[in-house]
């Protein structure tokens, strides 16, 4: 009777790994740059504008980013208007939202780690992983839910047992300190609002998201969010050395609300090696989403 129950078991996690695999690959389209017909695919020129976002976001000079003439508010993004920066002391973050008139696409960059921060490096360095759980949230929890039923039901394993082998190894899970960087402080109701006001300003013109290192974490989540709210194919995100941010059922969940998505990673950086992934621990450990590019040239010198 035990072998018969472990059999049963094992039949489980294969009939997990298949459906798994066919929610990760089912509903995924291709990226689409809507506002101006164009695919939101890797080039140069794109980068480096974006890259030039996520190095002014570091600017301390309110007033010259407010107005966009600091030092590095120059070059490709002239003209760039300014709709909202947001400043969160308390857990020293900030970000800027506003609209580019040549890209037609509203711009949201969140700055990375700041070197004096205690706040952010302690984000950096938890490595513990949480469940994702944004309002109206499709298909996340939803479809561990229902994979646990069906599969106690025709295995007849015990449900305590497929609900632990289903929280660790197919639930969202994300690295605690970037996603409440994001979904715990200021930024998120911030953001939200002002890509919202811009976009019943100026219609509904895609949205770019950027951040570097732990901006680009945050970002990510970022991008997320506003996928669900207002759709994937009006969101992309581009980040420049970032880390990996939840575990691999969150990188296929990523990857199906936002297809347009690019992670430029320098060779030698080590922070997108960061947190760790074991390979003899695939599903507990911390993935990446698609898609990553080396450029030839050091973007993140810019």
């Amino acid at each position: 009777m035990g072998t018969r129950r472990w059999v049963a078991a094992a039949a489980a996690v294969m009939v997990a790994l298949l459906l798994l695999s066919a929610a990760s690959h089912g509903g995924r389209r291709g990226p689409s740059f809507n506002s101006n017909n164009r695919t939101f695919v890797f080039n140069y020129t794109l980068a480096k504008t974006i890259v030039e976002y996520a190095s002014a976001v570091y600017m301390t000079d309110l007033t010259a980013l407010y107005t966009w003439t600091c030092s590095r508010c120059n070059d490709l993004t002239k003209g760039f208007e300014i709709r909202c920066i947001i400043v969160d002391i308390q857990n020293c973050l900030q970000a800027f939202i506003g609209v580019d008139h040549n890209l037609n696409a509203v711009i949201v960059a969140i700055r990375g780690t700041q070197e004096n921060s205690v706040q952010n490096w302690i984000k950096d360095l938890v490595w513990k992983q949480v469940d994702l759980n944004y309002p109206n949230m499709p298909d996340a929890k939803v479809f561990g839910m229902n994979l646990i039923y069906v599969l106690c039901f025709f295995t007849r394993v015990g449900c305590s047992f497929i609900y632990f082998l289903m929280r660790f190894m197919f639930w969202l899970k994300v690295h605690t300190g970037f996603y409440s960087a994001y979904n715990n402080t200021l930024l998120r109701p911030a953001i939200t609002n002002a890509v919202r006001k811009a976009r019943r300003l100026y219609g509904d013109i895609s949205v770019i998201v950027t951040g570097h290192s732990m901006g680009g974490a945050m970002a990510s989540f970022c991008a997320l969010d506003l996928a669900i709210s207002l759709g994937s194919d009006s969101v992309h995100l581009m980040t420049f050395g970032q880390p990996r941010i939840g575990n691999a059922a969150f990188a296929s969940y990523f990857e199906q609300y936002v297809p347009s998505a690019i992670r430029v990673t320098h060779e030698h950086d080590i922070v997108p090696h960061l947190p760790p992934y074991f390979f003899f621990l695939p599903h507990l450990t911390y993935h990446h989403f698609p898609r990553e590019v080396f450029p030839c040239i050091n973007l993140e010198s810019v």
